[in-house]
């Protein structure tokens, strides 16, 4: 909690003051001078009535402390419901994740921590499936249905390839349907130049550059793309120029990164192959979106890397002015003085 400090110099020169000025009152004992037996009086009263001519007071010391708090405007740190309704879960489903260095093998450890995320998300955000290999393609429409989305997931199959970049531009094509990002334009090397046709992409002007307006990196809030992947490109659209219209729209992708660094031996359909993270590119592709890169190299640090995704993409921590809290505590304070000064002694003092 932070507070502006002019107003807390003056919190902490006028309490002490306060509470000078009330010791002095009391010191002051007009009325036991005047009549002696009223002193004698109040020491023969209770222990338990004598503090009561103190509470009040000190209530009013409280309020007003409180009242300075709340000109301070303190600002704190409030979890609050995120704005993002649509998340996009992007699939690497190549042979690869067939490799048992992450029990009892990656794309079972994937399918089960991508269920229990599921699982852990408020009912309003939307969650959609796009699995890859050698291609890409939507398994499951944006819905809220939990058991299409576990269907979707347990359906995987093992294919060949991983083409990483068409995976997050399939993503991209499902959140923007209207911008005219089309996969079946791009060719292995890139988008076509020139002219002003649509590129796969979305539409571009005669100098290659996106005919709508770029914004800023991340501020799209409304929806996010977590993307899972085990495996170096070997083909499709370059997740490098994937993730640079994925930072034109806004939208941060969040990149995690399944299986051990050393990479492990392979063999799939009658081929062989050593598979190695390609973690330069995944963290390239976050940092580009405002993302952030994960590494999973066990089913356990999987599963929590999707606990920490679900509770921050469900709840984001904002700065929030809470002085209006301090006024209410401080009109608190004020009423319970009054309330006991009548109770006890028949009058507002």
């Amino acid at each position: 909690m932070s507070f502006l400090w002019p107003q807390m110099l003056w919190l902490l020169a006028l309490c002490p003051l306060a509470v000078l000025a009330y010791v002095g009152l009391l010191r002051r004992r007009p009325v036991a001078t005047r009549y002696p037996g009223l002193g004698l009086l109040q020491q023969a009263l209770p222990p338990g009535r004598r503090w009561r001519r103190h509470l009040p007071p000190i209530l009013l010391l409280l309020a007003l402390t409180t009242l300075l708090l709340a000109a301070a405007r303190p600002v704190a740190q409030i979890s609050l419901p995120s704005e993002q309704q649509t998340l996009l879960l992007v699939m690497d489903v190549s042979g690869s994740m067939r490799a048992t260095d992450v029990k009892p093998n990656r794309l079972a450890a994937a399918q089960e921590a991508a269920k229990a995320f599921i699982r852990s998300l408020p009912r309003q955000v939307r969650v959609g499936i796009v699995a890859f290999a050698g291609s890409a393609q939507l398994a499951q429409a944006p819905t809220r249905n939990h058991e299409d989305l576990f269907l979707a997931i347990e359906g995987f199959q093992l294919q060949r390839g991983t083409a990483t970049g068409n995976g997050l531009v399939v993503a991209l094509a499902t959140l923007f349907p209207q911008a005219g990002i089309d996969l079946a334009r791009w060719g292995t090397s890139g988008p076509a130049v020139g002219g002003t046709a649509a590129g796969p992409l979305g539409s571009r002007d005669a100098v290659g550059q996106p005919a709508w307006t770029p914004v800023p990196a991340g501020s799209y809030t409304t929806a996010a793309i977590i993307m899972l992947t085990d495996g170096q490109r070997t083909t499709g659209v370059d997740p490098l120029d994937a993730a640079r219209v994925a930072a034109e729209r806004g939208v941060r992708v969040y990149t995690v990164g399944v299986g051990t660094l050393e990479g492990e031996n392979v063999g799939f359909e009658g081929w062989s192959m050593r598979v190695r993270l390609d973690e330069d590119t995944l963290k390239a592709v976050a940092a580009r979106t405002q993302g952030e890169y994960f590494h999973a190299a066990s089913a356990e640090a999987l599963q929590q890397i999707y606990e920490s995704l679900g509770s921050r993409l469900a709840l984001e921590t904002h700065e929030t002015e809470i002085s209006a809290l301090f006024a209410l505590a401080a009109a608190a304070w004020v009423l319970m003085a009054a309330g006991f000064s009548l109770a006890w002694f028949g009058r507002v003092a």
